[in-house]
């Protein structure tokens, strides 16, 4: 398995695009995206455990429930949320001229908005420029797709990964957005994952049930859940291979290589969040279970206080126990030992300017390690050594426990005044 180009257009049979509809006066970037598959696609899908559901969440998840789908179109700038029967009617006109267009049924359209919740869309912007967006479909539309779904974002998120599953090369390619009003148990994004593999729709739901519990569900930025949050995979099965229907190696390989690509997309999501200057990877290890050791992590990234002392390069252990000890999970901080340890991350500069962010696909260690508690006590250490681990990008919290074997990550990123100031005129 390996990292490959192309994003949700890398895999067989699809092809995306993403335009300027003018939704609102101060964006000038493009703000619509879309992405459709030669053929139809078995799907599935995982949402908002936020009561508020935006009205695209509500349809979405009523189409998808059929487990097919062929196409997903996406606009920015305004959630459609809190917006009552005529945002549903929006959501509803969206899927209609989106299927009209592609020549597929409304119910075979994946539907989702981001932006300021409360006002509605205008759809008929998106509508006059409909026919525009199809004919920029291409094998290229990622480019301009992934920049079309961003908010907030200082950089797109996409990723591509290739692997052999049934004597086939199979191909799974994702882009999301997220950067502020992200929390666990779906942090706050849009994610469009898309595969040539072929695999039963029951198969990919169970698959991205599992892969959410340590990649998507592990994320926190600033601990508000979005009414928005839509992720969803579509399989067109154009790979060949025999079809996935059950568990087995076939579909270990499957989860796994979904795995790799949901894990670097939850990253990309902690590192850019709002403000944000350093992304927080917190490991726990030697726990009871992995629930556990995931559930103890999950409070270290999202603590303010441990997120602010990250931020002015403070190793104050005492707030990463004390996260710990109201996480309500059990350990024995007697028996605990935290570590903290840095990392530059690795960034893809692309030749040409419509390219010019960056991607972060993997880490090289470098920063060296510090034990900051040693079996619940803290210890005295290299203050100078520790502040230039914690001005490294990333920064990486381990916690070592005695309870078991299990290991579990989550990641968050520091809190900076830059969230202040991006959160508090939102709306403008």
């Amino acid at each position: 398995m390996h990292f490959i180009d192309g994003g949700v257009c890398a895999p067989k049979g699809f092809t995306a695009n993403g335009i300027h509809c003018g939704l609102k006066a101060s964006r000038k970037t493009n703000d619509t995206a879309l992405v459709y598959s030669e053929v139809m696609c078995n799907a599935a899908g995982i949402f908002t455990s936020n009561r508020v559901k935006a009205e695209c969440v509500k349809l979405t998840m009523k189409n998808i429930a059929g487990g097919k789908m062929q196409a997903a179109i996406c606009n920015v700038c305004f959630a459609n949320a809190c917006t009552g029967e005529e945002g549903y009617k929006n959501a509803l006109r969206m899927a209609d001229f989106t299927a009209k267009g592609l020549g597929i049924a409304p119910e075979n359209v994946i539907v989702t908005s981001t932006g300021i919740i409360g006002q509605h869309v205008p759809v008929e912007k998106i509508e006059e420029n409909f026919d525009r967006l199809k004919a920029g479909l291409s094998v290229e539309g990622h480019k301009e797709a992934r920049t079309a779904i961003m908010t907030t974002d200082t950089h797109y998120k996409e990723c591509a990964v290739e692997t052999e599953i049934g004597g086939k090369t199979i191909h799974i390619g994702a882009m999301c957005k997220g950067s502020g009003m992200i929390h666990i148990n779906m942090g706050t994004m849009l994610s469009f994952v898309t595969t040539d593999c072929a695999i039963s729709s029951a198969m990919l739901n169970k698959a991205l049930k599992e892969t959410v519990k340590g990649t998507y569900n592990c994320v926190s930025v600033d601990g508000d859940m979005s009414t928005n949050d839509t992720l969803t995979i579509m399989a067109n099965g154009l790979a060949g291979n025999a079809e996935i229907v059950s568990e087995g190696p076939d579909f270990d390989a499957f989860l796994k290589a979904l795995n790799v690509l949901n894990t670097q997309m939850a990253m990309k999501i902690a590192a850019d969040g709002e403000g944000a200057s350093h992304l927080v990877e917190c490991t726990v290890k030697g726990a009871k279970d992995v629930e556990t050791a995931r559930g103890l992590a999950k409070f270290v990234i999202k603590s303010n206080l441990v997120k602010a002392a990250v931020f002015g390069r403070d190793a104050n252990c005492g707030r990463i126990m004390c996260a710990m000890g109201y996480s309500g999970y059990e350990f024995d901080p007697d028996k605990t030992c935290v570590y903290f340890s840095s990392r530059k991350e690795s960034k893809r500069y692309f030749e040409t300017p419509e390219e010019e962010k960056y991607q972060v696909y993997g880490c090289d260690k470098c920063g060296g390690k510090i034990e900051v508690v040693h079996n619940g006590v803290g210890l005295s250490f290299d203050e100078e050594k520790a502040t230039a681990i914690l001005a490294e990008e990333a920064v990486e919290i381990e916690v070592v426990l005695q309870d078991g074997n299990a290991e579990g990550t989550a990641w968050g990123c520091d809190l900076t005044y830059d969230y202040v100031k991006i959160n508090g005129d939102y709306r403008s």
